[in-house]
């Protein structure tokens, strides 16, 4: 069985493993980033639509595969027993082929609700096959996450992201439309399967302990719970809005979320990723949770905001200079109103993960209820009476309310909100107000854009510096020295 590591070592790895996952995958989410623009011109918003509308279908259901156990296991203080692992593999397995039977038996009324082609109707039996492939690589990733193996962990998913997007965009330029999705998928669940064995062998067994499943539920229900409301609260919304504003208004709100959330992809959710099961063993350690808390929030911050920024002010000129991507003109203002979430969810994201670390289960879950009513409350009725538009005001709205998230969290950790979040926003906001009025005096081309990106470099680092003096440029000293450690 797996060999438990101390505080230091946790320290060590989780500092190490944000900057190396970040480093190393920066060139993943490159490729990611690239893909996503080729298939932003090759594919329409019919079929950004029904994959969104269909993914959305997946994760809703997925959500009763797991029941919290991998987390539970990943939080458990304990070593977990080759019994443990075999539970959690058995009820997994069980739940996943029910969750398939349940697709199919509801394939018909899908087809019929969104109005999908044959070829929406495969895609979908697709990504339910590829449960499978993600229910069998759950204990080595579990065992990784334990010992913090981060680099071992991202391998697997730099090989089917890369598998995934080349796929997919060779296919799309050849005009598969839908296909293209369904062929990628499969091929990414094989490739990150064989690979996370290869790295982390553990021989699939099959076993049922009563005591195992009691002392993994008392922790995983509750976490299970609160990504239900989460998933409610998503991925269901999702489904709700395909039946008010169709796939094409879906395919819309899609463009204007997965250029809003790239930021967001490339700098937050490698730090999450990380702290979760670091922050769960400094719980008896405050003082290192404190500084490790407000650092990663920063971390996030630092880069999230900025690139949240230039990503609006930049995107009415990439969307008019480019012919295939004027169909994306009218995301440009949800685009706004979607930015304004995933800034507040930048800060609020790593301040449930801490929650859920330190064992604050329940906070979290009336967290997600709060977000989950505003959810409900705002974004389909908004959606009714102003289509795509209303919908993305109506996270916006959402997004507004996580100042209750940062101000519950602060009671439990006592982390600085001046150095983790002020900071950037004040950075970002000078930075965004030159932009603004520099852009009204630049033609719309490419060099305009590559002379606001480096303008708004200069004056972000430079506000930043202004603000933080030498801490910053010790910070980065330090992380390239972590990158470059050979310990």
């Amino acid at each position: 069985m797996e060999e438990e590591i101390g505080i230091e070592t946790v320290k060590e790895r989780s500092v190490r493993g944000v900057v190396i996952l970040t480093g190393r995958t920066f060139l993943l989410q490159i490729i990611g980033l690239v893909a996503q623009f080729f298939l932003f011109a090759y594919l329409g918003g019919y079929e950004f639509g029904v994959f969104a509308i269909v993914s959305a279908i997946i994760n809703f259901l997925v959500y009763f595969s797991d029941i919290g156990l991998a987390a539970a296991l990943i939080q458990k203080k304990e070593t977990p027993t080759e019994t443990d692992l075999k539970t959690t593999f058995f009820v997994q397995q069980i739940l996943i082929f029910t969750i398939i039977g349940i697709v199919f038996l509801l394939t018909p009324f899908f087809v019929q609700k969104y109005s999908l082609t044959h070829d929406g109707q495969i895609l979908l039996y697709a990504l339910s096959l590829s449960l499978i492939f993600s229910s069998l690589k759950s204990i080595p990733s579990i065992l990784l996450e334990r010992k913090l193996e981060f680099v071992k962990l991202v391998f697997p998913q730099i090989l089917e992201q890369i598998v995934y997007n080349v796929v997919l965009v060779i296919l799309a330029m050849k005009g598969f439309g839908l296909k293209s999705f369904t062929v990628a998928v499969i091929l990414r669940g094989l490739v990150g399967l064989v690979a996370i064995y290869a790295l982390q062998p553990w021989k699939p067994g099959l076993a049922f302990s009563k005591n195992t499943l009691k002392g993994l539920f008392k922790f995983g229900i509750p976490f299970q719970i609160n990504t239900f409301l989460a998933t409610f609260k998503d991925d269901g919304m999702t489904i709700i809005l395909g039946g008010i504003i169709g796939p094409v208004g879906i395919g819309i709100l899609s463009f204007a979320q997965k250029l809003a959330r790239l930021p967001l992809t490339f700098f937050m959710d490698t730090v999450t990723r990380v702290t979760f099961p670091a922050f769960s063993r400094m719980q008896d350690h405050k003082t290192d949770l404190e500084k490790s808390v407000t650092r990663s929030i920063f971390f996030i911050c630092l880069l999230v905001f900025p690139s949240l920024v230039g990503i609006v002010i930049l995107a009415p000129i990439l969307v008019r200079i480019v012919p295939r991507y004027n169909q994306w003109i009218p995301a440009l203002v949800p685009l706004i109103f979607i930015s304004i979430n995933f800034l507040f969810a930048a800060a609020t994201t790593q301040l449930t993960n801490l929650l859920n670390a330190i064992g604050k289960i329940k906070i979290t879950f009336y967290l997600m209820i709060m977000w989950t009513v505003l959810t409900w409350a705002f974004i389909p009725f908004l959606a009714i009476k102003y289509s795509v538009i209303g919908a993305s005001v109506g996270y916006s709205l959402v997004g507004f309310s996580s100042v209750v998230a940062i101000i519950v969290a602060k009671k439990y950790v006592n982390f600085s909100i001046m150095n983790s979040m002020i900071k950037p926003i004040v950075g970002s906001f000078v930075m965004g107000i030159t932009l603004l009025i520099i852009r009204r005096y630049l033609p719309l081309n490419i060099n305009s854009m590559l002379t606001l990106a480096l303008v708004g470099l200069i004056v972000y680092s430079t506000s930043m510096v202004s603000m933080m003096g030498l801490s910053l440029i010790q910070d980065v000293k330090k992380s390239f020295k972590t990158i470059f450690s050979k310990k």
